[in-house]
């Protein structure tokens, strides 16, 4: 029975099983923060006063942040491109530097939020900061979970087994999904906390 699964990965859609899973995992996604933006809309119309984003927050460091995870949905899709060509050195190079940049922006972020708590500012502060922390907290949580799968992708680069899995494409592009979705979401939040 596991040996069938195995050699038919297909759902009757011509989708594979794990894409399927990924999408759906990503749908709730989207759910979660699709609330947590209504959330921050309604509580900013009904303020009555809302700091703008640019006076409160240190938007060089987002815009910096910004602009490494946008480098980094391109070097996912040119270690997806180097799984698919079977180069396991390209693959294990831009993987690599998915990893880079994905670290940089937790450093980038973990100084912005220190400078914020060293003056005394934190998620109880004001109904403005528990939004920004509660929203780029998840979101850099969702960073780290990206990174533990890109690790663990890099790693069974080295495996050969893992690396001539036929499934392990599937994997690489099951990450970058993902990786493309919380993408998506700092492009979000980066104007409607930082800019508006």
């Amino acid at each position: 029975m596991n040996a069938t699964a195995i050699e038919n990965p297909d759902t009757h859609s011509g989708i594979s099983n794990a894409k399927l899973g990924v999408w759906l995992f990503l749908a709730s996604e989207v759910m979660l923060f699709a609330t947590l933006f209504t959330t921050y809309i309604v509580l900013r119309l009904s303020a009555t006063s809302w700091p703008w984003g640019w006076d409160a927050l240190n938007v060089p460091l987002a815009t910096l942040n910004t602009v490494i995870l946008i480098s980094s949905s391109v070097t996912i899709v040119m270690a997806y491109a180097r799984a698919y060509d079977r180069d396991v050195r390209g693959f294990r190079l831009w993987m690599a530097l998915t990893l880079a940049l994905s670290f940089g922006f937790l450093i980038v972020k973990a100084f912005e939020y220190g400078h914020e708590f060293s003056m005394g500012i934190g998620p109880s502060t004001s109904v403005f900061y528990a939004v920004y922390f509660t929203m780029t907290g998840l979101h850099g949580i969702h960073i780290i979970g990206g990174i533990i799968v890109n690790s663990a992708l890099l790693y069974m680069s080295f495996v050969k087994e893992d690396w001539e899995n036929p499934l392990f494409l599937g994997r690489v592009e099951g990450a970058g999904l993902y990786w493309h979705f919380v993408d998506i979401v700092w492009i979000f939040l980066f104007p409607a906390l930082y800019l508006l």
